[in-house]
């Protein structure tokens, strides 16, 4: 089969988008790659069907958990085989997935970076027959970036143990110093680099300056029709801002990490489906989330740094149509700015506190718990040791960066089951043991054979159901099948982890550099100058600043963000009033939508139009109706 008939068989697409195709035949030339391609430019796809043109199967490397549970189940939906391994998990799951991937005919691995050095990692890997290895969210990579992780810098031993198979790095947003930093730090040679530019056409980049930031956001969203994200960075904020937007009669949902998995699944599946026009969330939400048709993105607070602006302001307008980004701030929030970025870069002295809390509150001696994954309640534990959570939290993120923890929020992790003997004794068990044969039968009648080669997802309440019985009796009965050593059962969870990738250390001398600390501190505050400085400034074109600090160096203005509109709003006085005559003339006789307005005047500079109709909402003389046409204020 070509790339294309892949594509077409497990994706239904026809064609590939740029440059998907060219990064699948670097591969089967057999070179390394490195792709730097936007949120929403398929990234994934370039791996998957690569890996899926020769036999082998494919070392996925990514550290957003949830992320890599919902690609191993869109590749099942689609009949390839997947798997994933990552912290919390036991030790005879992992066994039976790795052992799966060296005999079985597994397609795709998913891991998390610290899993790979880890003994029973590295002795199935060199028995799999590995056709490629992909590193999703590459820039993690670089010290240099902003979500640097210590672990991704063991990947590139992969390199020892399988030195003829390819690498395929993959990243949203990096700089000119990241790129270089993947390129040594991945041993990448002879790459070939794909790189879509920074500009993103469509899309109109924004600051409001406001003393009334819910009022200019409620305008906003009044202003601009169609589903919206709204970030900010409370969880707090995030239901008191759905509270606003509702008494307003717009539907919205909140999202943050401090909800159950069903609530955040209930409420994502709400915003996709356009029960609720807005989505608003802390950073948590938006990775891996495929809604095309987002008119506008709206940072209620200032973003952290222009990476991970760039990735979330890209969720809007994926389907190519005209979409805002929309920065909304006054001056007391860049002192917050400040105030926030301090509290995330705490002292040596603290980092010490935080961990000998933690080796307390889990009662861990001196080198034990290497590779040890324990749920971990940050309240609980803040109120235990009289921390304030917030800064609890940034103290185990900075530890995370030295490679001490790694913190995973939470995430929902199904049931699981696995029989650990085989269908013989599993039938000789049953005779001999009545009172666990019905419930044995059930299990076996939903979930098949697959049983005994791997752990499989399991719901308590079906089979409780089917058998008359309440879910803790199933609960508890499989608890029982398991101190017999007839399965394996490991029960559903959506707590956050914390697992710990070096053994417990001596708290007086952490491994940790201190002048590693500093330059790293020097390097968030860099970081929040230059979002402050995008924010405050208002006369060089938006979309410049982000391409330059990309290095991207261009002179072209977009034309589409609200300096360059300001800009031509000077230059185009008499056109633009010509065509706000014209659209009151339009609407006076009946209601149009803005696409009809636009067929019936055929601008020839449709920036300007889009100008003059915003001009004549803000000013009040036109307005939206529920359906998103727009007619005349009455005088």
């Amino acid at each position: 089969m070509t790339p294309l008939q892949v594509l077409n068989k497990h994706w239904h697409y026809t064609a590939f988008r740029s440059p998907q195709a060219e990064i699948v035949e670097a591969f089967l030339s057999g070179k390394d790659v490195l792709a730097i391609l936007p949120t929403g430019a398929g990234k994934s796809i370039c791996f998957q069907v690569a890996s899926l043109m020769k036999e082998g199967v494919c070392i996925v490397v990514t550290p957003l958990i949830a992320l890599m549970q919902d690609q191993v189940q869109q590749l099942k939906k689609r009949n390839i085989p997947a798997l994933a391994v990552y912290s919390g998990m036991s030790r005879t799951e992992i066994d039976i997935a790795l052992d799966n991937c060296v005999y079985g005919k597994e397609k795709f691995l998913y891991v998390s970076p610290e899993r790979l050095q880890t003994e029973i990692f590295k002795e199935r890997f060199k028995r799999m027959n590995v056709n490629l290895v992909a590193i999703d969210e590459a820039h993690c990579i670089s010290q240099w970036g902003y979500d640097f992780r210590p672990p991704y810098l063991q990947i590139s031993s992969l390199r020892e143990w399988k030195p003829g198979v390819p690498f395929m790095a993959l990243t949203a947003s990096a700089t000119h110093r990241v790129r270089a930093d993947i390129i040594e730090k991945l041993q990448l040679k002879n790459e070939v680099l794909f790189q879509k530019s920074f500009l993103r056409e469509n899309f109109s980049l924004v600051v409001r300056r406001t003393e009334a930031k819910e009022k200019k956001l409620l305008e906003i969203l009044q202003k601009v029709p169609g589903p919206a994200i709204v970030y900010t960075r409370s969880r707090k904020l995030t239901e008191a801002l759905a509270a606003f937007l509702g008494k307003n009669r717009i539907s919205s949902q909140f999202y943050h990490a401090g909800l159950t998995s069903s609530d955040r699944t209930i409420r994502q599946q709400d915003w996709i489906e356009n029960r609720a026009r807005v989505m608003i969330a802390t950073n948590a939400f938006g990775m891996g989330i495929n809604k095309a048709d987002v008119r506008t993105v709206i940072h209620f607070d200032l973003p952290e740094d222009l990476e991970s602006y760039y990735q979330e302001a890209g969720r809007a307008g994926r389907d190519g149509k005209r979409s805002y980004a929309t920065i909304l701030f006054h001056e007391a929030d860049v002192q917050s700015q400040k105030s926030k970025t301090e509290q995330k870069e705490p002292s040596i002295e603290y980092l010490k506190k935080i961990y000998q809390s933690v080796a307390n509150y889990y009662q861990l001696a001196e080198g034990s718990a290497q590779g040890e994954t324990f749920e971990f309640d940050l309240e609980q534990f803040s109120k235990k040791y009289q921390h304030k959570p917030a800064a609890v939290f940034s103290a185990l993120k900075k530890m995370e960066e030295f490679g001490l923890f790694v913190l995973n929020e939470g995430f929902h992790r199904p049931s699981r089951l696995h029989f650990l003997i085989d269908k013989k004794k599993v039938y000789s068990f049953q005779v001999a043991n009545a009172k666990f044969d019905p419930l044995i039968k059930m299990f076996l009648r939903l979930y098949g054979a697959l049983l005994f080669s791997e752990f499989v997802e399991i719901a308590e309440n079906q089979v409780a159901k089917a058998l008359q019985l309440t879910v803790a009796d199933v609960k508890e009965k499989l608890k029982q099948l398991q101190q017999l050593q007839i399965l394996s059962y490991e029960p559903a969870s959506d707590r956050p982890q914390i697992t710990f990738v070096l053994a417990r250390q001596d708290t007086g001398s952490l491994p940790i550099d201190h002048r590693e600390l500093e330059y790293r501190r020097k390097l968030h505050f860099n970081k929040m100058q230059a979002v402050i400085d995008y924010a405050e400034q208002h006369h060089r074109c938006r979309m410049q600043i982000i391409q330059s600090y990309f290095g991207e160096e261009t002179f072209a203005d977009c034309g589409l963000c609200d300096v360059c509109i300001d800009k031509r709003k000077k230059e185009s006085s008499f056109l633009l009033n010509d065509y706000i005559e014209q659209i009151v003339q339009l609407v006076n006789q009946q209601p149009y939508s803005p696409d009809e307005i636009e067929e019936l005047i055929a601008p020839r500079d449709k920036e300007v139009f889009m100008v003059a109709i915003r001009e004549l909402i803000d000013k009040g003389v036109l307005y939206y109706d529920e359906h998103w046409l727009l007619h005349k204020t009455s005088s």
